[in-house]
């Protein structure tokens, strides 16, 4: 299957105004550790589903064992693909959290979103991220025309990043539902593209009905 890397900021909405500090830390995004919370419909392979939980687990402990309290990083993956976002002191910082996580064997790309600034996100701005994510998602789900569970949605400072495997109709769909909702500043898609007939080819397909004939008399 060919597969398409697109990149696109959509500019939304003029950022909140931020204030206050928080000291550094290392954030972990998960999606949870028991191979029973697989989804069934996601468009990832369970072992692929497998591999990303794996990878952010081992990536996020490596640079909390690293930079200690000098960053403060979130890690997500799909489909083996990480988005680092949060906020690193300085430049150096920076390139050296994405080269521990380049490290990681099965990584395939990897998208460093980190800003070099101070840790200024106030537990108020990360409740925020959490509910434009929750309300996001909801969206998605509530469009109908759109498959939900194939994009992940992680939002870092106003800024809401897709990710996922879509077509190209599900790209733009995706970007316009997440710039309708409340205090989004900017949309950023960092999706994987494929085509309806590869997309086709991946959905599952419904299994035969066999007659049993073993209880008939």
């Amino acid at each position: 299957m060919k597969l398409q890397w697109t990149r696109t900021a959509c500019a939304v909405l003029t950022v909140a105004a931020l204030g206050g500090a928080l000291s550094g830390c290392i954030a972990l995004v998960g999606g949870g550790a028991a191979v029973a919370g697989m989804s069934a419909v996601d468009r990832r392979t369970t072992g692929t589903q497998v591999e990303d939980q794996g990878i952010e687990l081992r990536a996020g402990n490596r640079i909390a064992e690293v930079m200690g309290d000098k960053a403060r990083v979130s890690v997500t993956s799909y489909n083996r693909v990480v988005l680092l976002t949060g906020q690193a002191g300085n430049a150096t910082d920076q390139a050296a959290i994405e080269k521990l996580v380049r490290e990681q064997s099965t990584v395939r790309n990897v998208y460093n979103e980190i800003e070099v600034a101070p840790f200024t996100a106030t537990l108020g701005q990360r409740s925020k991220d959490t509910m434009i994510t929750g309300q996001v998602k909801a969206s998605l789900v509530n469009a109908k025309d759109i498959s939900s569970s194939a994009i992940k949605v992680v939002t870092e400072n106003n800024v809401v990043y897709l990710m996922g495997i879509v077509t190209p109709r599900e790209s733009k769909r995706a970007a316009e539902i997440a710039r309708g909702v409340n205090d989004v500043a900017k949309v950023v898609r960092l999706f994987e593209v494929i085509s309806e007939d590869e997309l086709s080819n991946m959905s599952p397909q419904p299994a035969p009905v066999v007659e049993d004939r073993s209880s008939m008399n």
